[in-house]
């Protein structure tokens, strides 16, 4: 199967959008939320889930249920293994230097670790630890870890009850069965972790992203990438929901409903509130639906794609980036001049694109194949 350009282009822009939203400049607060009452995150998940959905399933087909497993669970290794390098360059490098400058953005992020580094670097391992920004890849190793059984009770009997479950667990989650959960643990490990320290995503919740994008990714591959067809009612009302949360969010701000915290519970992040997963399904419509004309009259984005193709890299780089600049020059744009910014941001996406180009350019085996690279494992074209 050829690899499909645009897809490696919207993980790219989503590793874009990320970056702006993460990087303390000006630029974070407007820029964050670009497209509605939705972040790059969800995107990224759901863009994620789709391609593990394609290709795996695909070699399941191919190679049989042990070589699909065999990939999904060497992919989750590789995951945890970035992981713990952003582990050891946070704990053993940034939160030092942090403290010796005087940063608290920095030391604020990994309060537990400084009340108690043994145990922290132990639950972290565990992943029952995850400082902020570094809480992405331990949902991923999770989903890449579950995906080999969802994957084969799809291709055998079909996703309508796993699909169910999914939903379930996400209407679950609204009310707290995460955050239950989390309590119970901890009180039967008898560990101090407490949930702001055990990662912001809901993973409850955030596991329909994944469960939905594995589903697409393996219908796409059975029949062989044909868009889907959406009934006219259902596209006008996408575009609908999807054009009054863009100018709703640009409007307000982040927050939808000001200060009222009950209903801003709706279009929340972390639990993937009703109203901001309905602003990213109409999102997703919207873009299955005009997406091959717009493929056909626009122009490639070669920069986008080459960012896509490396995206475990990039995205690894792009954490290291923004926890250096916390480091050294603190998390408040105001107290630096406005070309600051500029040259921040210049000089991050000259390095991720170093990153990926980088990737890129590994050296060809002796079978003559390209050696793979972690940030490649799962891309746009299946093996």
């Amino acid at each position: 199967m050829s690899r499909r350009w645009e897809l490696d282009a919207l993980r790219g822009l989503m590793l874009v959008l990320m970056t702006l939203t993460h990087l303390p400049t000006r630029l974070s607060y407007p820029l964050g939320h670009t497209f509605g009452f939705v972040s790059a995150a969800e995107g990224f998940v759901l863009l994620s889930g789709f391609m593990a959905g394609l290709v795996y399933s695909q070699r399941g087909r191919r190679q049989g249920a042990a070589a699909m497993r065999h990939g999904l669970w060497r992919r989750a290794g590789v995951i945890y293994l970035c992981h713990l390098v952003l582990l050891l360059l946070l704990f053993g490098v940034f939160a030092g230097l942090a403290q010796r400058l005087g940063q608290l953005d920095v030391s604020n992020l990994i309060g537990h670790y400084l009340e108690d580094p043994r145990a922290a670097w132990l639950q972290a391992l565990a992943l029952l630890y995850q400082p902020a920004l570094l809480d992405v890849l331990p949902m991923y190793v999770l989903f890449m870890l579950a995906s080999p059984w969802l994957l084969c009770h799809g291709l055998r009997h079909g996703w309508g009850g796993i699909l169910a479950g999914s939903v379930l667990l996400w209407v679950a989650a609204q009310f707290g069965l995460g955050e239950a959960l989390h309590a119970l643990m901890m009180q039967g490990l008898g560990l101090p972790v407490r949930p702001e320290d055990s990662g912001s995503f809901v993973l409850f919740a955030w596991q329909f992203l994944w469960v939905l994008g594995l589903w697409m990714g393996a219908e796409s591959a059975s029949r062989q990438l044909q868009p889907p067809r959406f009934p006219r009612w259902m596209v006008h009302a996408a575009v609908l929901v999807a054009t009054a949360c863009f100018f709703w969010r640009h409007a307000v701000g982040h927050a939808p409903f000001g200060t009222d915290a009950t209903l801003n519970l709706l279009f929340d992040k972390w639990h993937l509130g009703p109203l901001r997963l309905l602003n990213l399904l109409a999102l997703m419509v919207v873009v299955m639906h005009f997406g091959p004309a717009l493929r056909a009259a626009l122009p490639r984005p070669h920069g986008l794609e080459t960012l896509g193709r490396a995206s475990l890299s990039v995205f690894n780089a792009h954490l290291v980036i923004v926890l250096a600049v916390l480091t050294l020059f603190g998390g408040n744009p105001a107290l630096r001049p406005p070309w600051a910014d500029a040259m921040l941001l210049a000089l991050c996406f000259l390095l991720l694109w170093a990153v990926a180009r980088a990737v890129q350019a590994r050296p060809a085996t002796a079978g003559g194949q390209p050696a793979a690279w972690p940030g490649q494992l799962t891309s746009g074209a299946s093996r």
